[in-house]
């Protein structure tokens, strides 16, 4: 029975890493996009990376992508800068 539960583990931990990893990598692109966005409305140091820190708040409002774009679209526009999701 010890060798089911060791494999069992073994699942749980490598589903948790790719987990993990995952929302890193889905954090990095949020903050890279926040700070060209940033950059686009002329936002520097701080403030660009607090606008970042926003997109990736915005990233665990639910579930996909949605969330993220809708923001980054808002903000766009509200910055009179041309923006779509095409």
């Amino acid at each position: 029975m010890s060798g089911f539960s060791d494999r069992e583990r073994g699942q749980e931990e490598k589903f948790a890493r790719e987990q993990d990893q995952t929302f890193r990598i889905h954090a990095r692109r949020n903050k890279l996009l926040g700070l060209w966005i940033a950059d686009q409305m002329g936002l520097s140091g701080e403030q660009a990376d607090a606008y970042a820190l926003t997109l990736i708040k915005a990233d665990m409002r639910e579930p996909g992508d949605d969330d993220v774009v809708q923001q980054a679209l808002a903000d766009l526009s509200e910055n009179g800068l041309p923006a779509d999701e095409t």
